[in-house]
């Protein structure tokens, strides 16, 4: 444990690096921009996730927290995916401008969906207090 708060802040780093060139690329893309798709671009992209797939791997061994064991560990693992699959579509995939910005918009929701999870620990995320917000006002 003595470099965890150094390999938290590389992995926090990493996934503020990565939403934002997601962001900007997705940004690009709509603007019709062939910025998005150059080759040091995208290979920017792809050493930034290295990063952080690197620091959350070893991140989960020196916490011992693990997917398939903690719930919402499935959960941001199984959300990281469906990120990934929509990112896909919102850069390159998808057929039409308009399909794109619509993936594009799911992504970055997903994405912050996954930062609330990690931040929380619940398999809800931020979605949780919601719940617990309309359980106290439904409340009689």
């Amino acid at each position: 444990m003595e470099f965890y708060p150094q390999i938290k802040l590389v992995h926090v780093a990493a996934v503020l690096a990565s939403g934002t060139l997601f962001l900007l690329r997705a940004v690009a893309v709509q603007a019709g921009l062939r910025l998005a798709m150059a080759v040091p671009v995208r290979y920017l992209s792809y050493t930034i996730d290295t990063v952080l797939l690197g620091s959350a791997l070893v991140l989960m061994g020196l916490i011992h927290q693990y997917p398939f064991v903690q719930r919402w560990l499935t959960v941001k693992v199984i959300l990281v995916v469906v990120y990934i699959v929509l990112g896909s579509l919102a850069l390159k995939r998808a057929r039409t401008r308009r399909a794109r910005l619509v993936c594009a918009i799911a992504a970055l929701l997903v994405f912050g969906l996954i930062v609330s999870i990690a931040r929380t620990h619940n398999p809800w995320g931020a979605l949780h207090w919601v719940g617990q917000v309309a359980a106290t006002i439904s409340a009689p």
